[in-house]
């Protein structure tokens, strides 16, 4: 089975968060998995949407494949890099605040 592969890396969303919005599109015909993506409210859904389309130009132009026939096969959100910053609290303490980032991987391939 040929398939063609798209990567976003550190996007700025937490991986937990951005694995909701991935469990909208999996195993599902990429048509529908760009409707469900774009009439959610979920910002991972958005964010998540570029790189299915992404996905989509890579196997029209690499496989010759119509969007009508292409099928999600995988979808990964990984954690990336953490931006660790801290936040001044009373009598002059402070908390950690991680601002966590995640990488994007979407399969798509015919059938």
């Amino acid at each position: 089975m040929e398939s063609a592969k798209a990567i976003t890396r550190f996007v700025r969303i937490s991986p937990r968060k951005a694995r909701y919005a991935a469990a909208l599109m999996r195993g599902r015909d990429v048509k529908a998995a760009a409707l469900q993506l774009a009439y959610s409210k979920l910002r991972g859904g958005r964010l998540l949407k570029k790189t299915l389309d992404s996905a989509v130009a890579n196997a029209e132009t690499q496989l010759d494949a119509r969007r009508e026939e292409l099928r999600v096969v995988e979808v990964r959100v990984d954690p990336g890099p953490i931006l660790r910053r801290a936040k001044p609290r009373s009598r002059g303490s402070s908390v950690p605040v991680n601002k966590r980032t995640s990488h994007f991987t979407v399969v798509v391939a015919k059938g």
